[in-house]
């Protein structure tokens, strides 16, 4: 009982990441882009330091050199449910952009189903792993969120509206974590195969999502602040690893 109760903590604390548009509204378009930029350097850096400081490691030790083959399928998985399910751009002309909100909305909220799995199976390994697997996704989450609030402001929602379905979104996390935590009742060592599987899509949005993001922006200031950003992200699970150890 007490695995659930952190797991459920856990993925709550994560959901509410959606309401982190509430703090944007107010804000300047020019100054709310520098700050994303920087969120999104910082989650790059977490989930990077997340999958090679910890979650890898971990497999490595539980599940010997399979690992690297579930490694593998994460980064195919994440690129085909980015591919056929998670477009954040509509590519046909005469696309009705309520209809993408919503589809935005569906593919957001299999992310999220996701995440709540990858939760409840780092925390069936240990604890220490679940926590850090948690801040990875939250770090990850809020550039992502803050997006995601833009894309159905732009799709017509009112503000008070995207707040909530962003929210009702989100809340498939606690889904998939009951799931995960039931599963490894019948199914031996689910985690032994979430796990590495999630430090595959902590790779995959890295290294293809949120870094491509960056390039986007070239001035030597917006780089430095940048390269920072990635530095404290690592930084902070390398930190979290030590004082975990």
């Amino acid at each position: 009982m007490a695995d659930l109760i952190a797991i459920l903590a856990s993925v709550i604390i994560v959901s509410l990441v959606a309401f982190v548009g509430i703090i944007f509204i107010g804000l300047q378009e020019a100054f709310l882009k520098r700050i994303v930029m920087a969120l999104v350097g910082f989650a790059s850096g977490s989930l990077i330091g997340g999958a090679f400081i910890h979650l890898l490691p971990e497999s490595l030790e539980k599940s010997g050199q399979a690992m690297f083959y579930y490694v593998v399928v994460g980064i195919v998985f994440f690129f085909v449910m980015e591919k056929f399910l998670y477009w954040r751009h509509c590519h046909e002309e005469t696309c009705p952009v309520h209809i993408f909100a919503y589809v935005n909305l569906i593919g957001d909220g299999i992310h999220n189903f996701i995440d709540g799995m990858i939760i409840a199976a780092s925390f069936a390994l240990s604890y220490d792993l679940g926590f850090a697997t948690t801040l990875a996704v939250i770090f990850h989450e809020i550039p992502q969120e803050i997006g995601d609030f833009g894309v159905l402001i732009y799709g017509g929602l009112s503000k008070r509206r995207a707040l909530a379905y962003n929210f009702i979104s989100a809340m498939t996390a606690v889904a998939g974590s009951l799931v995960t935590y039931y599963l490894t009742s019948y199914v031996q060592d689910v985690g032994g195969f979430l796990v590495p599987f999630a430090a595959g899509g902590f790779i995959y949005i890295a290294a293809t999502d949120l870094m491509p993001e960056l390039h986007k922006k070239y001035q030597a200031r917006e780089s430095i602040i940048q390269l920072v950003a990635i530095l404290i992200g690592i930084g902070l699970m390398l930190a979290l690893k030590i004082m975990l150890s």
